[in-house]
């Protein structure tokens, strides 16, 4: 297998993923619930450091250059909305 059909075979795979994760419908409490808890609800690679109260440099979010994150951050919208409009959970202590 040459590098052009690997790279084919990679994206083709990607794009499944993707879209496995678009097409979830959540029916089940504790799932969403497992899920809210798992997925953040920011980027946990965002930092800013300090030294003595003075901030050196920031790290920006990385999160974008994940090729899934809007496929995540969708699935922990549609886990939040059914706790919400299906459960009438409070999901504020996920946020």
């Amino acid at each position: 297998m040459n590098l052009s059909n690997k790279a084919q075979l990679n994206n083709n795979l990607l794009n499944q993923i993707r879209y496995q994760l678009e097409v979830v419908e959540i029916h089940d409490y504790k799932l969403a619930r497992i899920l809210c808890k798992i997925i953040p609800s920011h980027c946990p690679f965002e930092r800013t450091v300090t030294i003595l109260g003075r901030a050196l440099f920031r790290i920006p979010p990385l999160c974008k250059l994940n090729p899934l994150y809007e496929q995540v951050v969708g699935l922990r919208f549609k886990c939040l909305s059914y706790l919400v409009d299906e459960c009438g959970e409070d999901v504020t202590k996920y946020c």
